[in-house]
């Protein structure tokens, strides 16, 4: 199984947009860019809306049915390890190793010497031309990556090996994570992770590392817009020299996790891939759910009503809704308007506040992000909130379409 070059994960909290999202890549195709959709849903988010796998599996074949959709499509098993991957052997094939939480973790003395031996070949490989900001390596340097990434990358093996003996090795793509680490990754570090990744045996397709700035839910990046540029075309660089030196597949490419919504970066982005003919996998999650918020409260009446009391509930609950996500939200309670405030505005005010047009100046980066991480609120209504997603289905899957190909896929894919 072989990934395109270009990407998107569609995330689809509750499984009723998928048809909107596929009428933005067609929209995509019409303009000569093909891009194919990767369905993702984490654990997490399985647990908290109260699917499995099956579900999502089953809403994406239903949205390439009812579209007709003819190209690859993919089921992403997303941020799983080996406690929870088996749920998803039979309903994916898409798998994002996540191993964050083994990064720093220290292999044995022994295998992280083997480690320095089996990586000193390649110490002359640095500095690699096109890459300004990584000096030559020492075997202490090896060391020091060996120490912080070994043990996370021998993690990422076991996964991936798990899944090639249930599967079949051709069978499914892998993406390895390295996003949640607590900073980014150097060329450096990201070379000798695919080096021990290729060691591993991990055939992998995309790597999703950390970048420098603030990737948060919902909303624009934060941080050095320069300094990232500098930093993506590298790792770029870094990559396309990995593939050469150790036979890694050669469709390997980044993956840019939280990404929705990061339009500050997206001409940098498309710039970059354009510039070095590189891939590009965009993971989007919560985005969608955001629409469907928007579409009832554009809808006016009980659509409205409902918008307004998840933004309640959310609002009361906002300690619960918050520890999960606290490491990617930054939520400024000052900033939240009370509920009873937002129960008495109008739709025009609830969709100036949610949508994410920063000209706009009612919009609300810190309501956004409440409500990024409030669908657990929409799940406990059930079928009350499904209910309401068919009644609005065409306002809402008009917001979906439009929010993924005009503000995602045009400037970050098309470049314009």
């Amino acid at each position: 199984m072989r990934l395109e070059q270009y990407s998107i994960g569609v995330g689809d909290r509750f499984g009723h947009q998928g048809a909107a999202q596929l009428r933005a890549l067609e929209l995509a195709a019409e303009k000569g860019v093909s891009i194919v959709p990767v369905w993702n849903k984490s654990f997490r988010e399985h647990t908290i809306v109260g699917t499995n796998p099956g579900n999502a599996r089953a809403a994406a074949d239903r949205a390439v049915r009812e579209r007709g959709w003819k190209q690859s499509y993919y089921i992403d098993a997303d941020h799983i390890g080996l406690k929870n991957v088996d749920l998803f052997l039979e309903s994916s094939s898409f798998y994002t190793l996540d191993v964050a939480d083994f990064i720093g973790k220290a292999a044995s003395e022994s295998e992280l010497s083997s480690f320095v031996s089996a990586m000193k070949p390649y110490m002359s490989e640095f500095p690699i031309p096109g890459v300004q900001t990584t000096t030559a390596v020492t075997e202490h340097d090896l060391a020091a990556i060996g120490r912080k990434y070994h043990f996370a990358v021998q993690e990422a093996g076991r996964i991936y090996r798990h899944i090639a003996e249930k599967k079949g090795a051709e069978n499914f793509v892998a993406e390895v994570s390295t996003d949640e680490a607590n900073e980014p990754q150097t060329p450096a570090q990201l070379f000798f992770i695919l080096a021990a990744l290729a060691r591993e045996g991990v055939r992998v397709q995309t790597i999703a590392p950390k970048f420098t700035g603030s990737f948060l839910k919902g909303i624009d990046y934060v941080g050095d817009v320069g300094k990232f540029a500098t930093e993506f075309e590298e790792d770029l660089v870094v990559i396309a020299h990995a593939i050469k030196t150790f036979k890694l597949p050669d469709n390997l490419k980044l993956s840019v996790h939280s990404g929705s919504d990061k339009f500050s970066l997206y001409p940098v982005i498309h710039r970059a891939i354009k510039k070095h003919h590189a891939g590009l996998h965009l993971k989007t999650a919560g985005t969608t759910w955001l629409e469907e918020l928007i579409g009832l409260a554009a809808s006016g009446g009980e659509g409205l009503a409902l918008a307004q009391e998840v933004y309640r509930i959310a609002y009361e609950r906002i300690d619960e809704l918050c520890k999960p996500y606290e490491t990617v939200i930054h939520i400024d309670r000052s900033k939240l308007p009370a509920p009873q405030a937002v129960r008495s505005w109008e739709s025009k005010e609830y969709v100036s506040a949610l949508r994410h047009n920063q000209a706009d100046p009612k919009y609300n980066l810190h309501v956004r992000q409440l409500l990024h991480i409030g669908y657990k609120v929409a799940a406990e209504m059930g079928d009350r909130y499904l209910t309401m997603l068919d009644r609005a289905k065409e306002v809402i899957g008009q917001n979906v379409t439009e929010n993924l190909y005009q503000r995602h896929i045009v400037p970050l894919f098309l470049g314009s």
